[in-house]
């Protein structure tokens, strides 16, 4: 495996890809890669059109920068043919949806918000201010900041968004998912023992998010629950991994990280069946494991006994090859995993923070690495933080040349 990373240093941007779900590399195989830069100094933060050396040829959507664009960016996606791109535009109690041209500088915008967009048709995506406000971010609980009341639970949830029709809909209420919810009786519990405790208007801080579709585009997963509120409350932990088709209809559960049992950051692999993430270590569930499942909840697997709780995901050209991220007491690392014996195979260490610890919530001083393969799979892009500005970087993947 080649040792050399190639970095993209953009002069006076703190810069990072959207998500290690999310392509950066443009689909029309031109090597684009879709990026946004932070000018620190005015507060504000745009999309980036870079080539495949990293020469920025196209910027625009400047906007104040918010909490959340030191993790994703402006959600910056690729239309299906490459010729637009999509973004995050408002604010997170105020989000909007703009689609740039890129051959032409004009815009559509509308009221909403995402978290990437399909191949094709609406967009459907959760609230992300509502994470924020749960104390995602910075660990306080700041209900009044949601862009809905959280017990408000006929009216937030899953939205479709339509651009081209400039039309919205609530398409799947976090009311909705709850009547059909295995779980509802147990979380029902759950909701009388919080009103019990702080009073009769609250509740389990539920929410829906994380949308992340199948590389066809035929399916979706998306979590439910209410993923990281403040230790105060006394919620317990609830984390549901639910998949549907791309109409919301069959609604499923397929993964179950709630009551004490560990998870994170599951997402689609390349056949459009299996998911992959972090889960319960079946010789000891109390532990994290890299796992993955198939989409209507059966075949649970180990895959390795790596329990980073990183950024994981399967190579599209060699089942085989897997990789993730990982926090060390110095900076961070991308590590890649052989699927077939679980084991680590190759790794390369990163600059993931400033100072001599990683400061938590999400600010300038630390990055996530979100590793993610291009098409060819011989390189995963990554965040690194060198310095005060945040830089792109290539990791050659295990078997390039």
């Amino acid at each position: 495996m080649p040792n050399k990373t190639t970095s993209f240093p953009i002069a006076g941007r703190w810069s990072l890809h959207s998500y290690y779900t999310l392509s950066p590399y443009a689909p029309d195989g031109s090597g684009r890669i879709l990026a946004a830069g932070a000018d620190l100094d005015a507060g504000t933060g745009e999309v980036l059109v870079l080539s495949g050396s990293g020469e920025v040829l196209d910027r625009f959507g400047a906007h104040p920068l918010q909490t959340s664009f030191f993790h994703t960016g402006w959600w910056q996606t690729w239309s299906a043919d490459g010729q637009s791109v999509y973004y995050q535009a408002g604010s997170l109690r105020e989000p909007q949806i703009a689609r740039h041209d890129l051959g032409t500088g004009d815009e559509v915008r509308m009221d909403g918000d995402m978290e990437g967009a399909p191949k094709d048709g609406p967009i459907l995506s959760g609230l992300l201010g509502m994470l924020y406000a749960a104390g995602y971010g910075d660990n306080r609980y700041k209900p009044d900041a949601a862009p809905v009341p959280f017990q408000a639970r006929d009216r937030h949830g899953i939205f479709s968004y339509d651009l081209d029709r400039g039309a919205s809909h609530l398409a799947l209420s976090i009311e909705q998912i709850l009547d059909q919810h295995p779980d509802r009786d147990r979380i029902a519990k759950s909701d009388a023992e919080i009103r019990g405790r702080l009073g009769g208007q609250e509740g389990v801080t539920l929410m829906a998010y994380c949308v992340r579709w199948s590389p066809d585009g035929s399916r979706l997963l998306f979590y439910f629950g209410n993923h990281c509120t403040v230790a105060q409350r006394g919620e317990p932990r609830l984390a549901y991994i639910m998949t549907a088709d791309r109409d919301l209809s069959n609604v499923q559960l397929a993964l179950d990280l709630s009551y004490g049992r560990p998870g994170v950051h599951w997402s689609w692999q390349p056949d459009n069946n299996r998911l992959i993430g972090y889960g319960p270590d079946p010789d000891d569930e109390t532990r994290l494991c890299a796992a993955e499942v198939d989409q209507d909840g059966a075949g649970y697997r180990k895959i390795s006994a790596h329990a980073s709780g990183g950024h994981i995901s399967a190579s599209p050209t060699d089942d085989d090859l897997i990789v993730t991220d990982e926090g060390t007491n110095t900076g961070g690392a991308v590590v890649f995993l052989s699927r077939r014996t679980g084991a680590e195979t190759h790794r390369a260490e990163l600059p993931k923070f400033l100072g001599d610890h990683e400061p938590p919530g999400r600010n300038e001083r630390r990055v996530c690495h979100h590793p993610v393969f291009n098409p060819a799979a011989d390189v995963v892009l990554c965040n690194t933080l060198p310095g005060r500005d945040a830089v792109l970087a290539e990791v050659p993947a295990p078997g390039s040349r």
